[in-house]
């Protein structure tokens, strides 16, 4: 399921928020199939996609991790910094070479904690990613449990 546009920060927060959490972000790069992060490990940081795609995959007993959504330009990669206990709730892989913002996530929370306004848009973002992104992994769950078919004549 690809992201809604309205998700992504360029829509999703006003250009002053904006303007402020991409100031306080520093620039990274990463090659192709670097892990980001592993579901259950400390969520510290998180990133803004500037160019490339990242997967985001979930742990499934007797399963190699399924991916649950690839992620682009303009894209929040990681929503589990803002909430306790800050432990990611899915992996995440580069597909392709990426270069990202790269936040603090302690240092945002504070900004967040310091400017009300600023830290209610933030809230506001991250939760409707969470919600997208919990509607993809029931999706993928699903999909994953429902018996398929097979094509042709019996």
């Amino acid at each position: 399921m690809p992201p809604s546009m309205a998700l992504r920060v360029n829509h999703a927060l006003p250009q002053v928020h904006r303007e402020r959490l991409l100031h306080f972000g520093r620039e990274v790069r990463f090659p192709p199939d670097t892990r980001l992060f592993e579901e259950g490990g400390h969520a510290d940081r998180f990133w803004i996609i500037q160019h490339g795609t990242v997967a985001l995959d979930m742990q499934v007993p007797d399963r190699r991790p399924p991916v649950v959504e690839t992620l682009g330009v303009g894209d929040l990669v990681g929503w589990s910094w803002l909430y306790e206990p800050y432990a990611w709730q899915l992996g995440a892989a580069t597909v392709t070479q990426v270069q990202a913002y790269e936040f603090d996530a302690v240092g945002v929370r504070l900004l967040c904690l310091d400017d009300a306004e600023f830290g209610r848009s933030v809230e506001h973002w991250v939760g409707r990613v969470l919600a997208h992104r919990l509607t993809a992994a029931r999706a993928l769950l699903v999909s994953l449990h429902t018996p398929h078919e097979t094509e042709g004549p019996r």
